[in-house]
């Protein structure tokens, strides 16, 4: 009989973590997802990106199953190119969240991601995409930004950090919306109690899997509710340091295969059950 494995659901952002700057998967990280794959363990996307910027990716690693989309707001299923799953964020509050924010910092850029597996990134005059690789609709006017139901608004400042939009937001928008910070220069708008980590438990749930099997990889504030949500969390070298603060362990870099690296020593046909699961370190359930 075969050795269990110690992970059965493999969860990964992708950009800083699983992808390289370009937007490429390494050969190397290929190989070790496929190599967990054989041993039975599952692997899903879990981004902040919405599906329609999902799928291209998706169809390179032959993914024909479930990815979590636009922070935890949609679950998306690749094979049959449908949402399962996915809870808008009202333009109304979001409009008023804007307003609050920009009475506290001054004027903002902002961009919106459309509900739907064909929704369109728009982005007002002014705002710059974060990934010049990703399409976006620049419109005339803010105004446009709300024509169609949307899952977030995502926000550039032209003279705050990141770290301090974010908490200038937070403070600003109370219980209107759900402020996260996702990579460098995206700072984000969602539906209040959504995330990473309820986007995962719905994923993990239609999949017959559950948080003590899974382990996740990623290298944003965005990500800490995924890491406590799994059994184990795994922050890139290039993470943002509050998430390596409650991290299980530290790989290396989006550009050194970090991901591989773990999945190499937890997957490898010799590896055991006691070698594949590291103590936990540092948090609490």
């Amino acid at each position: 009989m075969a050795a269990p494995i110690a992970y059965s659901l493999i969860a990964t952002d992708l950009d800083g973590t699983l992808l390289r700057g370009d937007d490429t998967l390494s050969d190397r990280s290929r190989t070790a997802l496929a190599m967990a794959a054989t041993a039975g363990a599952r692997h899903i996307v879990v981004t902040g990106r919405p599906a329609p910027r999902v799928q291209p990716l998706l169809a390179d690693l032959g993914g024909q199953g479930l990815a979590v989309c636009g922070q935890g707001a949609q679950l998306y299923d690749a094979g049959a190119h449908r949402m399962v799953w996915s809870v808008t964020l009202d333009r109304e509050l979001a409009e008023t969240a804007l307003g609050k924010i920009e009475a506290e910092v001054g004027d903002v850029y902002a961009a919106v991601d459309q509900d739907g597996v064909d929704g369109l990134t728009l982005i007002e005059p002014g705002y710059e995409m974060p990934h010049p690789t990703l399409p976006a609709v620049r419109v005339p006017h803010r105004d446009d930004l709300w024509t169609q139901p949307i899952s977030k608004v995502l926000l550039r400042h032209p003279c705050l950090t990141d770290d301090e939009l974010a908490s200038a937001a937070r403070g600003a928008v109370g219980s209107l919306a759900s402020v996260t910070m996702s990579g460098p220069g995206t700072v984000e708008l969602q539906p209040c109690g959504v995330n990473k980590a309820t986007g995962l438990a719905l994923a993990a749930a239609h999949l017959g899997l559950t948080r003590t099997t899974t382990i996740a990889f990623g290298d944003m504030p965005n990500d800490i509710p995924m890491f406590d949500w799994a059994t184990h969390g795994v922050a890139m070298a290039n993470a943002h340091p509050d998430l390596k603060a409650v991290a299980d362990e530290v790989t290396l870099s989006n550009e050194e295969d970090g991901i591989a690296v773990v999945l190499e020593r937890l997957f490898r046909p010799t590896a055991t059950v006691t070698e594949a699961a590291p103590r936990v370190r540092g948090r609490t359930s």
